[in-house]
């Protein structure tokens, strides 16, 4: 067990408000009157979510996406932000992005906080929606004969990181740029039995659901449309930052948007993902944990 999930494990006896799902969902759902507010924080770091030297717009870009792609999960309006900064150079370039995703996606930024520290330096926002269809779609509730679908495609996030490591003149943007599925999750959330957003690859997001339905999830990895060259294609599943949504769905209904039918759900078996038929013993090396 990684440490994120032994640490997540020691703090699910706090977690007892019905709104944190018991920790095993992508954002916290607040029942407050006849509305659903949904809540969800996540932080960014300098050499681990982004690389040193990166384009400080593009990191406040991706801080705000990446929230966002939670409230997707949920079928939710975006409400507005809380941001955590730690002050250092590139604040005026932070500003500029921060404003350009802001107004892409119309969202308000409410408050938050700054501090002084680094390097490496550490970025959290806090993120606010509001339902669009009740009950709120959870990782929970995939159901033996849904298919399991998935929109668009990974693997671009891992070339967009390469190009950049590497110093080459290829296409970066999924990595630096991603955009939260807000509109396909809005459409999806009345029909979901299950869905999440793909944030630490296919395979090990793949897993998590699993692990929440009770359920095991066959997937036929040639069925996975990715973004980059054939010999690449397991490692496109492994890798993340693809911010796609990964959703189930009963048999013989098909999702209002683009998406792909990438494998099936069946009773709960020995273990919760097999590959090709294959079944994966452990969740090590599926995919990003820290």
């Amino acid at each position: 067990m990684s440490r994120e999930a032994a640490f997540i494990d020691s703090l699910r006896a706090l977690a007892h408000h019905p709104a944190a799902r018991g920790l095993a969902d992508d954002a916290a759902v607040l029942e407050v009157g006849d509305e659903a507010i949904v809540l969800t924080h996540d932080m960014l770091v300098e050499g681990v979510h982004f690389l040193p030297g990166a384009d400080w717009a593009d990191v406040a870009w991706k801080l705000v996406a990446t929230n966002l792609s939670d409230l997707a999960a949920k079928g939710a309006e975006p409400l507005g932000v809380l941001l955590g900064f730690m002050l250092g150079e590139g604040r005026e370039r932070f500003a500029e992005g921060l404003a350009e995703v802001l107004e892409h996606y119309g969202v308000p930024l409410l408050g938050g906080d700054t501090v002084h520290g680094g390097p490496p330096r550490s970025f959290g926002l806090t993120a606010l929606g509001r339902a669009t269809h009740r009950p709120v779609p959870a990782r929970s509730g995939a159901q033996a004969g849904d298919l399991l679908w998935l929109t668009g495609e990974v693997g671009a996030a891992m070339a967009g990181f390469e190009a950049l490591r590497d110093g080459t003149a290829a296409d970066s943007i999924a990595y630096r740029r991603p955009m939260a599925r807000l509109a396909e999750g809005a459409a999806l959330a009345p029909l979901v039995t299950a869905m999440m957003d793909v944030s630490d690859g296919l395979l090990i997001d793949a897993w998590r659901l699993a692990e929440a339905s009770h359920v095991s999830l066959t997937i036929d990895s040639q069925a996975v449309p990715i973004a980059g060259p054939e010999p690449r294609r397991l490692d496109a599943l492994r890798w993340g930052d693809d911010y796609e949504l990964l959703f189930t769905l009963p048999a013989g209904l098909v999702p209002p948007v683009p998406a792909t039918s990438v494998g099936a759900v069946e009773p709960r078996g020995f273990v919760p993902l097999f590959i090709d038929g294959e079944p994966m013993a452990n969740r090590e090396g599926l995919g990003w944990e820290h």
